[in-house]
């Protein structure tokens, strides 16, 4: 007999799903009759080669587009969900699974072939074969940039002037060699027409809409780096329009597929695919490099991280690939982050090598899609030749695809919103892997320098992992009663005003020094990295070098400081403090760390310099806001789902100090996943017992959510005493308030010296009546300026809010939980109008 343990039974926060095991197949019973993949395997051999797997990708798509077996996307879903039991994991209907389909009711679906894995033979092949069968009268594919259009365009036209690939075609072909051509011509029976997704919504007359308007079920329509269709940039209109494109009715496509190397929504695998050939299949083959990335680094500065990222460039030149010249990429999150890296980066180079900072400049390249880096992007072309001065290329990580730069040995992703998707990470990835021509046959190393929290997700991506947190949701719900209400907000007219602020501060250095870090002009620094597929790591030690001043300079650049307050001012700072006495506070300073050198660290330079620093300041100018109520700008907001965005709580938030409320709507709605979940969680031996709070009675339960999250204690021990049943029955209706989009109040405070603007959602409504009291919920003894802030103007909002006609009164408070009890009390009594919490007293 075998014995379950806790462990055995209890339930785990994620799901670890391959990203293979999401692939729809495709059934292989398909009627030869109606179409018979064999007649072109001579075609696809001299086509493809020994590569298999891309003559398996285009097999895939024609059994699905030729078989009769589906009618659209929704037919082939239906029937993987049906069989596949980690789908029905993963969503938890079909109707689940059916939302997330791109392009469900066409003949739709997508490739998943990693990057240098030659996908423009794969869709080459699907349209040859798709007009040689005479499925299709024309073939339009779309890319999303004009790097990719020209690429495309050159390979197509040199597969199409290959007279074998005509000549292996079977007998009788309906169209044997189709032309290639773009959208400022016609589009003919038995044309190629590759065009860039922008073009199709620039030109005022598109030979797209001329061609194909009507003809939608005769055409095959390829869309090449189909992530961009899935994942948009905001500013990028064309992209946002492509999917609206395929769906228009006036073209009314029948035929649509997509390849990438990336196929994600985010995080999200796409839904769609039905053949992927992955990265780590890519690595093991040797097709691509391997990778190399850092498992555990600690950079202190941007100086530091320079010189690790450059120490690691010279050896990929000096020693690792000298038959190239390597290159080195660094990715932003954008434009404007682009610009300024490239300036720290230039910089660096014109110290470190100590030549100009022309010189400097010659050896970055700055990539972006901003109008003044336009005459970059064909510079690319060239940018492997060993005569090009260009070794280091800055660009933006959801810049077009389309480059094929083989002598990238290093990738930096220089900042979290640059790296923080699977999607962005496989893209960023993508960049270096490409072989150069030199090293066919060897399998170079690409070096990702990333920051070490990250290691996992490139783990994870070469891995094919997806890795699902278990969530359930809470939302309005019908119940027999009606536990909906309605509340009333201001949209306001805000006035800006200009307020000033006096403020002064003087440090007076009587003790003669300032207190430094110890500091060294080289030190050792080791970064681990980590090998793709095999997990091996191996630590590097680089030689940091730290910039040092003379005591001389630094209390001269203290002194010029003060000079100048002293002339903006009308003050006598550098009277008082003239330069020998600061140098003698600097030597003074170095002296007690036992430094000798007489020279100081870029760190402790601006230690003096902070030290120094702001000595006074002209009173500050700050914008402030005065705000008008008026009848015509109030507006109702509804506690049911017109108004209350679905909230999520991932089930690890469980095993810390979460909690979920919940009655016997919650173990019957229609949500069989939400459900399911939640009795999972019911039946884990290991939970712990505050993390589920059942309400036995449903009608001490008066919100119209199907389940109510707490975050922490003081939420967890409000709502113990709402859903009691000595208080619920003093209460009509109440809502907890999601964290983000629902009641929303503006408030302003200072942090230090500086203003800060932010707004909150309340946490509960409670409505009593025609009484609605508003709580905020905070720990004991949290007397913050910020907390002032929101008692401050929620008070004068509500108070706005109370003078106009809604019928309803607010009362807001701000409790913890040392007034819970007291508060329920007055509650009971009707007496909570004029209550006042320990800490709102506090606060006041």
């Amino acid at each position: 007999m075998t014995l379950l343990t806790k462990r055995d039974k209890m339930i785990t926060d994620r799901q670890l799903v391959k990203n293979q095991d999401l692939v729809l197949k495709v059934s292989a019973n398909i009627d030869p009759t109606k179409f018979d993949i064999n007649r072109y395997e001579d075609f696809l051999d001299a086509l493809c080669g020994d590569r298999d797997y891309q003559k398996e990708a285009i097999r895939e798509v024609l059994r699905y587009f030729l078989g009769g077996r589906y009618n659209n996307l929704t037919d082939l879903a239906q029937e993987n969900y049906r069989q596949n039991p980690i789908l029905q994991q993963v969503y938890s209907s079909f109707d689940d699974f059916h939302k997330h389909l791109q392009l469900s009711d066409k003949l739709s679906c997508s490739l998943d072939l990693a990057t240098a894995t030659g996908k423009s033979f794969v869709i080459y092949g699907i349209a040859r074969i798709m007009l040689a069968e005479g499925a299709v009268d024309q073939v339009l594919v779309l890319c999303p940039s004009n790097t990719i259009e020209a690429g495309l365009t050159e390979k197509f036209k040199s597969l199409s002037a290959n007279r074998t690939l005509k000549d292996l075609l079977p007998d009788s072909p309906v169209i044997s060699n189709p032309r290639i051509i773009n959208a400022s011509q016609t589009i003919q029976s038995g044309d190629i027409c590759i065009e860039n997704i922008h073009a199709t919504y620039e030109r005022t007359k598109s030979a797209i809409e001329d061609s194909l308007a009507g003809k939608g079920e005769r055409a095959l329509v390829v869309n090449d780096e189909v992530h961009h269709m899935a994942n948009p940039p905001a500013r990028d209109w064309a992209l946002k329009k492509w999917k609206e494109f395929l769906l228009d009715p006036k073209y009314n496509f029948k035929y649509i597929v997509g390849d990438s190397g990336t196929c994600y929504v985010g995080n999200e695998y796409f839904t769609d695919v039905v053949y992927r050939f992955s990265l780590r299949e890519s690595i093991e083959k040797r097709f691509v490099k391997t990778i190399d990335y850092v498992a555990e680094d600690v950079s202190h500065t941007k100086e530091e991280k320079f010189q690790k990222i450059y120490d690691n460039q010279i050896q990929n030149k000096a020693l690792k690939y000298r038959l190239i010249k390597p290159l080195t990429i660094l990715v932003t999150k954008d434009i404007a982050a682009c610009k300024r890296l490239t300036d720290d980066l230039i910089d660096f180079l014109a110290d470190k090598e100590n030549i100009s900072k022309e010189a400097a400049t010659s050896k970055v390249l700055i990539v972006t899609s901003a109008s003044e880096h336009k005459g970059n992007m064909p510079k690319l072309k060239d940018v492997d030749a060993k005569n090009n001065p260009v070794e280091w290329i800055t660009s933006v990580s959801m810049l077009s695809e389309g480059w094929d730069v083989q002598n990238v040995c290093q990738i930096v992703p220089h900042e979290e919103r640059a790296f923080n998707s699977k999607l962005l990470i496989a893209q960023v990835l993508g960049r270096g892997l490409r072989i150069p021509s030199q090293y066919k046959g060897e399998q170079p190393v690409v070096t990702v320098f990333n920051h070490d929290k990250w290691s996992s997700s490139i783990r994870h991506l070469v891995n094919e992992v997806l890795e699902i947190e278990k969530r359930l949701y809470s939302y309005p719900i019908p119940k027999d009663k009606d536990y909906n209400f309605v509340l009333h907000n201001i949209n306001y007219d805000r006035t800006p005003k200009v307020v000033e602020t006096p403020q002064v501060k003087e440090y007076v250095f009587s003790k003669g020094f300032i207190t430094i870090s110890t500091q060294d002009r080289v030190s050792e620094s080791q970064t681990i990295y980590e090998r793709a597929v095999t997990e091996e790591q191996k630590p590097k030690k680089t030689a940091i070098e730290y910039k040092m001043y003379p005591a001389e300079e630094v209390a001269q650049d203290v002194f010029n400081k003060l000079k100048s307050y002293d002339l903006e001012l009308g003050t006598n700072y550098s009277q008082k403090y003239p330069f020998d006495k600061i140098l003698a506070i600097v030597r003074n300073s170095l002296a007690r760390k036992g430094e000798e050198d007489d020279l100081v660290s870029q760190e402790n330079k601006q230690r003096f310099l902070q030290a120094f620093g702001v000595i006074q300041r002209k009173s500050a100018k700050s914008l402030r806001y005065e705000v008008e109520a008026d009848i015509e700008n109030l507006y109702s907001i509804h506690t049911d789902d017109k108004d209350i965005n679905k909230g999520s709580l991932g089930i690890g938030a469980l095993r810390r100090d979460s909690s979920i409320f919940f009655d016997d709507y919650s173990l019957k709605e229609e949500n069989e996943e939400n459900r399911k979940l939640l009795i999972e969680l019911l039946e884990d031996e290991n939970r712990l017992v505050r993390s589920l709070q059942q309400v036995e009675n449903v009608f001490n339960f008066k919100t119209p959510l199907n389940m109510v999250f707490a975050s922490y204690k003081p939420e967890r021990d409000f709502i113990k005493r709402l859903v009691s049943e000595e208080n619920a029955k003093y209460i009509d209706a109440w809502v907890k308030s999601p964290d983000i989009g629902f009641y929303s109040i503006n408030y302003s405070w200072r942090k230090g010296e500086h203003p800060k603007q932010g707004s909150f959602n309340p946490d509960f409504f409670i409505k009593i009546g025609q009484d609605i009291l508003v709580i905020e919920i905070k720990a004991d003894g949290d007397v913050s300026d910020e907390n002032k802030a929101k008692l401050k103007y929620a008070r004068e909002h509500f108070n706005r809010v109370n003078s106009l006609p809604t019928g309803q009164h607010y009362y807001f408070k701000i409790l913890s939980p040392e007034s819970y009890d007291l508060f329920f009390q007055r509650l009971r009594d009707g007496k909570y109008q004029d209550f006042v919490s320990a800490l709102e007293a506090d606060l006041d």
